[in-house]
């Protein structure tokens, strides 16, 4: 069974940054078996995938982050950084990290920023970014 705990959001003003962690149980990524992503939710709004890191550390992400969002995962602690740089008040949201196995058929180079494709999820953190 795997796990997802998402910690270091919090409230900061527009500019500022802030670096989201998400420690993974049961599942190894050097084992190359998982692609992960970060999805938010905005009150109202639907989610948004706003990046995802293949197997192989491919990575990839929306126009309304690159630039400003940097996903690394660290294979010595399994743990999933989203460093948010450059905030803005739009991009105040519960943030989720989502882990999803690949199938036999699925490139390691692969990832995905859709929701609808990931089983496992975090409790998700709150950030929030005034102006």
């Amino acid at each position: 069974q795997v796990y997802l705990a998402e910690s270091g959001g919090g409230s900061v003003q527009a500019g500022g940054s802030l670096r989201l962690a998400c420690r993974a149980s049961g599942l190894t990524y050097r084992d190359r078996e998982y692609y992960m992503a970060w999805v938010r939710q905005a009150p109202g709004k639907e989610r948004e995938g706003i990046s995802c890191i293949a197997a192989d550390g491919t990575t990839n992400y929306a126009d309304s982050v690159q630039g400003r969002f940097t996903i690394h995962q660290d294979n010595a602690d399994d743990t999933l950084y989203l460093q948010l740089d450059r905030l803005k008040p739009e991009d105040t949201a519960m943030y989720y990290c989502a882990a999803q196995r690949r199938s036999p058929v699925t490139s390691v180079w692969f990832c995905s920023r859709a929701s609808s494709r990931f089983q496992t999820w975090g409790q998700g953190t709150q950030v929030t970014v005034s102006s």
